[in-house]
């Protein structure tokens, strides 16, 4: 087994080392230099908006949770709660849906390192996951129904490397094979350099010096973060730590007055509730109306994102995959 896992190693380093990184992020092999150098010689000040082409790897914010119905709060459908898992299951896990009132409780994940964890009350809202690495961190939620052997702080390890931009050949050998099973090769390329290695570190802490404290704080985490991947050298804790900031959370510039268990009604048609305890737990409550057009139609919560109504805290990836199990 050992040397089957070596060996996998070994190929899939091979091929990310001749295959060129995808360009997720622009050409910041020159931008990155380019800026490096005008900065050095006028002394300008460079945005983080141009470093990385505003094209961060996941963007959902407050902005894009469009589908929260205050008319609907404390309302809870007359019907049966039946277990979402009693609905058949599509692929990647996604469930077929069916006119009825159901609940899940799903595992799911920080999406935004250097920020608080859920506890403060606040609201959570239906967005779409959306970012540079929107399809990637997609897909990985996707492929994990199919390898329950792979555990969920594996796979939010793997997710905070890509939000950090963390460079594959440094992950440990857990990541790596992680990854292997849940991307392809064209998209374990694009992990091989992340965008901000061609950024000069003295250009970067730059712009992180001078960002507006909430942002800096998110800024550091992941830089810390990116650090300790590519050093090789971290656990779980170590990085859940730097992710995750314990306390209650201040309330964030942008916030909204949004009531814990607000419904949204997704595009599709049927209504949703996101009630987290904790990043890595959510209680998901679905509601299907009778003659509803999403009848017979897939519900991936791969595509979910819950967004807290305070700035401050976490953004939070559902998952198809049933926490505790």
């Amino acid at each position: 087994m050992k040397n089957r896992r070596d060996f996998l190693l070994a190929a899939t380093a091979g091929t990310l080392l001749a295959t060129p990184a995808m360009a997720q992020f622009g050409d910041l092999t020159k931008i990155g230099s380019a800026l490096g150098t005008v900065n050095k010689l006028t002394g300008n000040k460079i945005g983080l908006d141009k470093l990385t082409g505003n094209n961060d790897p996941i963007t959902t914010s407050l902005k894009d949770a469009i589908y929260g119905d205050a008319s609907k709060d404390g309302f809870v459908p007359k019907l049966p709660l039946q277990k979402l898992t009693s609905l058949a299951r599509g692929a990647n896990g996604s469930f077929v849906l069916q006119a009825g009132y159901f609940e899940f409780h799903a595992q799911s994940y920080c999406f935004h390192a250097g920020t608080h964890g859920p506890g403060g009350g606040e609201g959570y809202l239906y967005a779409p996951t959306l970012g540079s690495a929107a399809q990637i961190i997609t897909q990985i939620r996707q492929n994990s129904y199919a390898h329950p052997e792979i555990d969920q702080h594996t796979i939010q390890s793997l997710i905070w490397a890509i939000l950090a931009r963390a460079k594959f050949e440094s992950l440990n050998d857990d990541l790596k094979l992680a990854a292997m099973r849940l991307m392809s090769k064209q998209q374990l390329a694009t992990l091989n350099r992340g965008a901000l290695d061609y950024i000069p570190p003295e250009v970067l802490n730059q712009v992180i010096g001078s960002a507006p404290p909430a942002l800096r704080q998110a800024l550091n985490a992941q830089a810390t973060m990116r650090n300790m991947f590519n050093g090789g050298s971290y656990s779980f804790g170590e990085l859940e730590r730097i992710a995750v900031i314990s306390g209650r959370a201040p309330w964030g510039e942008g916030s909204i007055q949004v009531p814990s268990g607000r419904w949204s009604k997704h595009p599709d048609g049927y209504w949703i509730k996101y009630v987290p305890s904790g990043y890595s737990h959510t209680k998901i409550n679905i509601w299907v109306e009778t003659g509803s057009i999403c009848i017979g139609k897939p519900l991936d919560l791969c595509t979910h994102i819950a967004v807290p109504s305070n700035t401050s805290c976490q953004r939070l990836g559902q998952s198809n995959r049933e926490y505790g199990v």
